[in-house]
This record gives C-alpha cells, structure tokens and sequence, in this order.
C-alpha cells in the first residue's frame, strides 16, 4: 500500500461510523481463521511427516510415545499434537495424557486411498505458498503463471486431492450419466483424456474398462513422465499411454474424449473444444467435468465457493494466462458460460448430464 492509499484509508476510517460489535465479530472471525490456517501448516507436517499415519496405527499414546513410534523429536511432537487438541483433530484424555485420533479423522487425513481423504489439500497449499512471490509478481503485472513454474508439491497435492473424487465418481456416477457411455467403453473404444495431469483418472477407466485403449495428453511434461510411471507400476501399459500434447495439437481419432477439471484451466477453451469436435469419431461422445457453481456470484458465497474461488485465483487464472489466448474462464465459470462455449464450438448438442455437490458433468455429441 502506498503513502497515499493509506492517508485515504485513515480518513475513510476516521469519518465513518463504526457499530463497534460488527468490528469485534469480525475481528473473531479473522482470528478463528489465521489460527485455522496456522494449523494448516502444522497439518501439512503432520501428513511428510508421516505423524497422521502413525497416529492411525495405535491406540491413545502420550507425546513421548507418538515420537517414538515417529522418529521424530519430542518437545515438537509434544507441541504438534497439543495443536491438533486444541483444533479438535485430535482427542485428549486428561486422566492419561493420551492422545487419539478417531477412526472417522484418520479416514480424511491418514488414507491416501479413503473416499474421504483430503490432507493432500494442504500439500496444495504448501506448494501455493512456496511461489507466493511470483504470484505476487503475476498480479501486479497481469501477467500469468505457468503450471511448470510451481513448486513441484502442487502437482502431487492435486493429483492427491482429486483421486478420492475420481475413484468414488468417475466410474459409478459420472460415466453413466452419459448416455450409452458404459456400454461404449465396455465394448471398446479409443479414449482421450485431455489435460490428464498424474493420469489418476485415465487409469481409473483403465482399469474399469480394460476392453477400451486410453491415451493421455498434458503440456506438462513432468506430469506425463509421472502419469507414464503410474502406468507401468499398474501393468496397464498394453492398453494405456500418455504423451506430451496441448489441447489443441494432439493428433487422431478418438470415440470418447475427456477433461476432467481441466477446461477452466486452459488459455484458449473454446479452442481446446473446437479441436475435440474434429478429433471425435462420427458418433463420438465429449465428457467434460468442471467443478461445481452457480452462473451467478451471489449463488457461490459458500464454502465451497470459497475453496473452488481460492484454488481459481491462485492456480487456475494464473494458468491459462501464462498461455496463449489467456481466457481466464475461471472454476466457477458456472454451467450457462459453459454450455455456451459448447455451442460456440460448434457442438449439436450440449448438455449437463449430472450435478453433485461438488462437480458439473457435461456431455456433448457432433
């Protein structure tokens, strides 16, 4: 803040009418929420370190005994585990000095493999606030930032984050809210899945539908060469495989394609969609999932607005504007912007085949 917008801001302040017990709510509020987010730092650790794990495997323990189990130094673990206390992640007996996490909280934070499990958020967050200063940089500019140019931990908290969804969605609620899909992809069919990140989902439907070939693409050549190691650990590569494409240069004909929270991401979407339409067998199916919003702002004031709103302006804006076009859709484009850019592209028919709590899956054919 400069000189001059603090003196403005001294004097707005000075001549307005503050009702002191909004002031103080408000002050609550900010406090609640930086002791969440300090906590968010301490649970990051908790999951490297392999603390939430630990906790997971025994019964109540003191302090001494999780440092133990852990490897780790007391008179931190003795601090990390009052916090989580204190945050109510964690129970604590008085009578023993032991601390337990419940089975319903190792679920989220110790179970990679958990439909519930959410700790990869805060690797996420760790790997957000390790490029504050470029994204600093990007605001003041306009400029955008790269998906290359994060830390390294963003590409495996996301793909960590998203699996649990796709595991319990993907296979059970998306793909069958497309007509005739299942059958399709059971029968066999040459899939394409744009911006495949990891290859989380790609290998999903693999597995699924191993009567089906799959193909992979991302600009992200790191994310390909982990997405392509995923592959051969699973023994799917007879039948699976990733490359380093944009969404507008892949090449072949494909009978299912497929972006999963990636359309957003783009610098050029209505590009990326044009491209599907040619790539598309005759008869072809395009499936879209794009997180969940309302088309208005006043709809995504919640929660999860919040999450998918804070995930846009340090990740997904950031992205599309470091490419070419620089669209900036945003990840509450919301479902009537969408399906717009469907029919711009040229698609016959477009539709939102499904909304849950947190995701929008469209179809579109021709």
């Amino acid at each position: 803040m400069t000189i001059d917008q603090q003196t403005e801001t001294d004097q707005v302040l000075a001549g307005a009418e503050l009702d002191l017990d909004r002031v103080l709510a408000f002050a609550g509020q900010i406090a609640q929420n930086h002791a969440i987010a300090s906590n968010g730092v301490l649970t990051y650790l908790g999951d490297r370190l392999g603390l939430w794990r630990t906790l997971a495997s025994v019964g109540p323990v003191t302090s001494t005994e999780l440092a133990e189990r852990s490897g780790l130094a007391e008179r931190y673990v003795r601090e990390w585990v009052s916090a989580q206390a204190a945050a109510g992640y964690v129970t604590y007996d008085a009578a023993t000095q032991r601390f337990t996490l419940p089975a319903e909280h190792a679920a989220v934070l110790a179970d990679d493999d958990s439909p519930a499990a959410l700790v990869g958020a805060f690797e996420i967050t760790a790997g957000v606030w390790a490029g504050i200063d470029r994204l600093a940089h990007a605001y003041t500019t306009g400029e955008g930032v790269g998906w290359h140019e994060h830390d390294d931990r963003l590409f495996s908290g996301v793909e960590r984050f998203f699996r649990p969804l796709y595991a319990s969605s993907l296979v059970d609620a998306w793909i069958p809210a497309v007509d005739g899909l299942t059958d399709r992809l059971t029968s066999g069919a040459r899939v394409l899945d744009v911006g495949c990140g990891l290859g989380s989902a790609t290998l999903l439907m693999a597995e699924a539908f191993p009567g089906s070939t799959f193909l992979g693409v991302d600009n992200h050549p790191e994310s390909i060469r982990r997405a392509t190691a995923a592959a051969q650990r699973a023994g799917a590569t007879d039948r699976v495989a990733f490359a380093d494409a944009a969404a507008d240069t892949y090449e072949g004909a494909y009978d299912v394609i497929c972006m999963f929270d990636a359309l957003h991401d783009m610098g050029d979407p209505l590009g990326a969609l044009r491209h599907a339409r040619t790539a598309l067998s005759g008869d072809g199916v395009l499936l879209v999932v794009e997180p969940a919003a309302a088309d208005r702002l006043e709809d995504n004031l919640h929660p999860l607005g919040l999450s998918w709103y804070a995930a846009s302006a340090t990740m997904c804006v950031p992205g599309s504007l470091s490419q070419e076009g620089g669209a900036a859709l945003g990840a509450q484009a919301g479902a009537a912007r969408l399906l717009e850019l469907f029919r711009e592209a040229g698609f016959g028919t477009a539709r939102v085949a499904a909304t849950t709590q947190f995701n929008l899956v469209i179809e579109a054919r021709g």
